[in-house]
């Protein structure tokens, strides 16, 4: 999925919009234990939980796609009978009206969701009649051919609220305040199927996850079935590794620095593309090759590549380089350079060492402070 399909799926959160017929859910305790579960017709709830929870389902379909939002694919194996895709399809096309399908789901994750606190599992279905789109982009509500079924999944911490005074309006005093349990925001979730080129794709499923580096790998691996990418902060250790091990020698300020501008500018002319920029291994080599490294050094490329992260790894640009900002770190210092200046930064050697030379002009600041700068020597 793209940044427009997860928008439009988002959009369906409203009063307005709303496609969602059933909310489930099962509230379970620090121990694992099954504390209560709940199933509503969602629209018959109260107005104000209605809005709560469209604030939860939002969330779970926040964030960064490759970072917080991942796109996964199920295994062949997984599609067979007995597989988990299989009984996300059967859990799906039950609407959430099969009791024993929820109970199976419920234990699921309890099994393979590793929280040691309280937690709320939220699980929704939904049907969203998609309208149509004229050549022009407009929507057509009365040309819609196809309804996106789906379930929306958010399992969301519950923690007590922290403990101090609050004012009694009735008694007109400041009191303890009584501490409620009270539901987050989603840890982690998934929407099934994926909602791409605006048509249901039982084939892959988009992954949520709060922190980038917590991916919940047993979870993913026996509830969802899918193979587990490399986490945002795993793709950018790849791409130092790749860029350091290809280059060896010649991984000198200059090629990195012309590597950063590429990967800027390649960002800038894609960032009304709603696909998310990824490099694969051949994008990555004609990469280094174009920001001045040595052709000879890319000969065991793919090998090195294949070891680094996989011959198939791709690398999202997002998760590799910050594009907005230029950073040079010694063991002492550390510099952030506009990356649209980085040109200012040059390399020479001066008195026998090496050193990093930055010009400045007549405005220079030191800890907020305008300090003034050496004065030229005057020429002859």
């Amino acid at each position: 999925m793209n940044k427009k399909e997860v928008s439009e799926i988002k959009k369906q959160f409203t009063q307005d919009n709303c496609s969602i017929t059933r909310l489930c859910g099962c509230y379970v305790d620090g121990d694992k234990t099954k504390k209560t579960e709940l199933k509503d017709a969602f629209l018959s709830l109260p107005e104000e939980e209605i809005f709560k929870y469209f604030e939860i389902f939002k969330k779970a379909l926040s964030g960064t796609i490759g970072k917080n939002l991942i796109n996964m694919e199920f295994p062949l194996k997984t599609e067979q009978e007995g597989g988990t895709q299989e009984f996300l399809l059967k859990l799906r096309d039950s609407r959430l009206t099969d009791q024993e399908l929820l109970e199976q789901f419920y234990d699921k994750v309890i099994a393979s969701y590793d929280y040691g606190e309280n937690y709320l599992i939220l699980l929704i279905h939904a049907a969203y009649d998609i309208p149509g789109k004229a050549s022009d982009g407009l929507e057509m509500f009365d040309a819609s051919d196809e309804v996106y079924e789906y379930l929306l999944c958010c399992i969301c911490p519950v923690n007590l609220t922290k403990p101090g005074l609050a004012y009694n309006a009735v008694e007109n005093c400041f009191q303890n305040r009584i501490r409620d349990w009270v539901v987050d925001m989603p840890d982690i979730g998934f929407l099934f199927p994926a909602f791409t080129d605006r048509s249901a794709d039982i084939h892959s499923l988009l992954y949520y996850t709060k922190k980038p580096e917590e991916l919940h790998g047993m979870f993913v691996d026996e509830l969802l079935g899918c193979t587990l990418p490399l986490t945002a902060a795993t793709q950018k250790e790849t791409f130092n590794t790749i860029v350091e091990t290809a280059l060896g020698d010649d991984c000198d300020f200059e090629v990195v620095k012309t590597i950063h501008e590429k990967l800027t500018e390649l960002a800038e002319a894609k960032k009304d593309d709603p696909e998310p920029l990824a490099l694969d291994k051949n994008e990555v080599k004609a990469l280094l090759l174009q920001s001045g490294a040595d052709r000879e050094k890319l000969e065991d490329f793919d090998t090195q590549y294949e070891v680094c992260g996989g011959n198939d790894a791709l690398l999202m640009v997002s998760n590799v380089t910050n594009t907005k900002k230029f950073e040079i770190k010694t063991a002492d210092i550390v510099i952030t350079v506009n990356p649209e200046r980085a040109d200012l930064v040059e390399t020479q050697v001066i008195g026998g060492r090496r050193c990093l030379v930055i010009p400045v002009d007549d405005h220079v600041e030191l800890n907020g402070i305008s300090v003034k700068t050496m004065d030229l020597p005057k020429e002859e």
